[in-house]
C-alpha cells in the first residue's frame, strides 16, 4: 500500500512539474492570441509594434515584436513550436530556463534591430524559437548527457528544417530571415555561456572514491622466515666435529 502511495505522488508531482513548464509558453501564447483577437475584431494593425531596423520608433519592437503575428496561420505555425520547446527548456533545464529565455527573447530583438533590413517591419516569435531550438540542441551536444542529447535529436527531427530559414536563400524573402539567424546565434551563445550550469552528466561515484587499501609488493609484508631450532643445533653439531 505504500509502496501505491509512493507511485501515485511520484505520478502526481511528474504532471505538476509540466504543467509548471507549460505555464510560459501557453501564458505566451495567449497574450499573441489575444492580440490577435484584437486585431481581427477592431479591425487594427499593430504590425508598428515590430521591431524596425536603425529607427528609434522600432525599438519598441525588441520587446513586443515576438507576439505580434500577421494573421491567424501565421500565430499557428509559432504557437505549436513555441509550446513544445518553451515547456522542454523549462522542465529540462528549469534552474536556469528563466533566464535563457528571457536572453533569447531580448537579445534576438536587439541583434534583430542592429542588423536587419530597413525599411521593414519584422513581426512574429520565429526568432525567439530558433533560439529555443538552437539552444536545446546544442546544450544536449556540449553536456554529453544521453536524455539530453535525446531531446537534441527529438528537436532535430522535429524541426530539422528550421536551418534552411537562416539564409536569404533569395532576395527580398516574404520572413524575416534575419530574425531566425538573430535567434540561432543568441542560442549557441547562451548554450555555450551555461554549459556548467542546470542538468549535467553525473560523475559515477567510483571517480571519487579513493580505494580503502591499496596492496602493497608481497615482499613488504613477507612474514620473515622462522629459524628452525632443530636446524641450529645440527649446524651447532656439525661445527663441533670439524
Amino acid at each position: 500500500m505504500s509502496e501505491l502511495k509512493g507511485n501515485n505522488r511520484g505520478r502526481f508531482s511528474e504532471k505538476k512539474r509540466v504543467l509548471y513548464s507549460m505555464l510560459i509558453p501557453v501564458f505566451f501564447i495567449f497574450v499573441a492570441f489575444t492580440l490577435k483577437l484584437v486585431e481581427t475584431l477592431e479591425d487594427v494593425s499593430f504590425v508598428e509594434l515590430g521591431v524596425k531596423p536603425h529607427s528609434l520608433e522600432g525599438l519598441w519592437g525588441i520587446l513586443f515584436s515576438p507576439l505580434i503575428h500577421a494573421d491567424w496561420d501565421h500565430l499557428y505555425a509559432n504557437a505549436v513550436p513555441m509550446l513544445v520547446l518553451g515547456t522542454a527548456l523549462f522542465y529540462f533545464y528549469r534552474d536556469i530556463s528563466f533566464k535563457v529565455f528571457v536572453f533569447i527573447y531580448l537579445f534576438t530583438g536587439i541583434l534583430l534591430w542592429a542588423g536587419g533590413r530597413t525599411g521593414s517591419w519584422h513581426i512574429g516569435a520565429s526568432g525567439v524559437i530558433y533560439g529555443l531550438g538552437t539552444f536545446l540542441f546544442l546544450s544536449g551536444i556540449i553536456r554529453n548527457y544521453i536524455p539530453l542529447i535525446s531531446l537534441s535529436l527529438t528537436v532535430v527531427f522535429l524541426y530539422g528544417s528550421l536551418f534552411w530559414g537562416m539564409f536569404p536563400i533569395k532576395w527580398d524573402l516574404p520572413y524575416s530571415w534575419e530574425a531566425h539567424l538573430s535567434g540561432t546565434l543568441v542560442g549557441i551563445v547562451l548554450a555555450v555561456v551555461y554549459r556548467n550550469e542546470g542538468p549535467q552528466k553525473s560523475i559515477p561515484e567510483w571517480f571519487y572514491e579513493e580505494e580503502e587499501s591499496e596492496e602493497e609488493p608481497y615482499w613488504v609484508n613477507a612474514e620473515p622466515e622462522k629459524e628452525d631450532p632443530r636446524q641450529d643445533k645440527s649446524d651447532e653439531t656439525h661445527l663441533k666435529f670439524t
